[in-house]
C-alpha cells in the first residue's frame, strides 16, 4: 500500500469518525505527527556559503537588479 493511498484511508476515516470523539483522536495524531512540525535545518556546507556569499556581494553591487519576495 502506497502512502498516498494509506493517507487517504486515514483521512476517510478521521471524516467519518464522530464528533465526540475527535477530541480524543486529536492526541494521539499531535504526538504521531510531532516531528513533521520539528524540521531539522542543517547548517550551510562550504558550497552553499560561498553561494549566499556571491549572491549577497551581487545584491550589494546593484540592489535593482532583485526582485523583492514581497511587492509593495
Amino acid at each position: 500500500m502506497t502512502a498516498t493511498v494509506l493517507r487517504e484511508e486515514l483521512h476517510t476515516i478521521i471524516d467519518i469518525i464522530p464528533d465526540r470523539s475527535l477530541p480524543a483522536v486529536k492526541p494521539l495524531l499531535t504526538y504521531l505527527a510531532d516531528d513533521y512540525w520539528k524540521p531539522v535545518t542543517e547548517p550551510a556546507n562550504s558550497k552553499e556559503k560561498a553561494m549566499i556569499n556571491k549572491r549577497v556581494k551581487e545584491y550589494e553591487e546593484n540592489p535593482s537588479c532583485f526582485v523583492p519576495l514581497k511587492k509593495k
